[in-house]
């Protein structure tokens, strides 16, 4: 498989999963709204409305890793990838927002009277704890394999709707083993979980931000530093710049060799270097190599090969 037909395989498979936790959120927003409504709890209604913010979520995500699959073009020359991270920060900032009317409508909830939630409340909310368990699970492990940031994020938000249901279960079982007292912890168990949501929002505004400002990829740096040393005729590895956009990464790099060499054969080793770098990291676009005339004292040596 070539490295396009790489970065392309994971780029479908990022948008699939996003697709599968859309049809998901849709399939629980209804039940958990109608359950709700039914059931005389907010705790539940809270969590559908949640739920509505993962359909959005997903559907900007899907955009989002949808527009970031397409190859580059002249307006865009380094690609679309960036598309992702905005999709990724764009789902943070609803699911902030969800947190906070959540919040306000648990404690309007709170100051009003209302009839205890119905049993069968709780038996809904387990199920769907269990549901977007096993989907977060899924779709973190497809976020690791593709190194998608909008995945990820859009993982962390089902997980977000799991502690959300599992908070409003806990509420909803000490409304009903306590009796008509008891009946605000239902409401209690909203505005407790909206507080995990808003903590959850700030922390997954992070990566998408970082990737955005072109945050140095630490890892990335310290493979293509070890990867290009490894190249026959490099003498030092000076300088190495990496961005993430998308699934993929761009380099820029300053290589040392030989001072008497060749344009041509320091031409020829730029090329082995990128060349290099690409196959032992499929996830890399591309690399701008620039080639530095080795000085040992400015730079320590890199093992010499033959």
């Amino acid at each position: 498989m070539t490295r396009r037909d790489h970065l392309i395989v994971q780029s479908q498979r990022a948008v699939r999963t996003s697709l599968l936790g859309l049809f998901i959120n849709v399939v629980l927003s209804i039940v958990k709204l109608v359950a709700g409504l039914l059931g005389h709890s907010y705790a539940l209604i809270a969590d559908a409305i949640e739920s509505l913010a993962d359909v959005f979520g997903s559907l900007v995500v899907w955009r989002g890793v949808s527009i970031a699959a397409k190859p580059a073009d002249a307006e865009h020359p380094y690609g679309h990838g960036k598309a992702e991270a905005l999709a990724a920060l764009a789902v943070a900032m609803l699911i902030f927002a969800a947190g906070v009317g959540i919040a306000v409508e648990a404690v309007r909830e709170i100051l009003t009277p209302h009839h205890s939630p119905a049993p069968f409340t709780l038996w809904v909310l387990i199920a769907v704890v269990l549901v977007k368990e096993t989907l977060f699970r899924l779709v973190r492990g497809v976020a690791h394999e593709t190194d998608s940031g909008a995945v990820l994020v859009d993982a962390w938000h089902h997980r977000s709707d799991a502690i959300t249901s599992a908070a409003a279960a806990v509420g909803i079982t000490i409304a009903l083993v306590g009796g008509p007292a008891y009946a605000p912890a239902d409401d209690w168990a909203a505005l407790v979980a909206s507080t995990v949501i808003l903590y959850n929002a700030v922390q997954l505004s992070r990566n998408p931000l970082a990737e955005l400002m072109d945050a140095e990829p630490a890892e990335i740096i310290t493979q293509v530093r070890e990867l290009a040393a490894g190249v026959p005729g490099v003498l030092g590895v000076e300088k190495v710049f990496a961005r993430k956009s998308g699934v993929g990464y761009w380099i820029d790099m300053h290589v040392e060799v030989d001072p008497q060499m060749t344009v041509r054969d320091s031409h020829r080793i730029a090329h082995e270097v990128k060349d290099h770098i690409r196959r032992g990291l499929p996830s890399v676009r591309d690399v701008l190599v620039h080639i530095e005339p080795f000085d040992p004292l400015r730079t320590a040596p890199t093992e010499p090969r033959p």
